[in-house]
């Protein structure tokens, strides 16, 4: 799946959980798989590695990780934070 990820560049993320958005000036939070997907996909790791990331460091088999991927990837395409292509 690609997309654009420009606007997820200028996120400001705190640690704990906050995420604001300077261009639109919206906040969000997120829990800490969130979290890592954002650090991931800010990293530009694609939907395979993230699964792999969250499958190594939770008790979560693969299917259940890709689900969970690619529902928060379309909860960010949903709000612009990311842009399907």
């Amino acid at each position: 799946m690609n997309f654009d990820n420009s606007t997820l560049k200028e996120l400001a993320i705190s640690e704990s959980g906050l995420i604001f958005d300077p261009v639109t000036g919206s906040i969000y939070t997120s829990n800490v798989v969130g979290l890592l997907i954002l650090g991931a996909l800010k990293d530009g790791k694609e939907s395979g590695e993230i699964r792999n990331l969250i499958v190594g460091q939770y008790d979560v088999d693969e299917q259940t990780a890709e689900r969970d991927v690619n529902d928060f990837m379309n909860q960010l395409n949903s709000i612009e934070v990311i842009k399907y292509v």
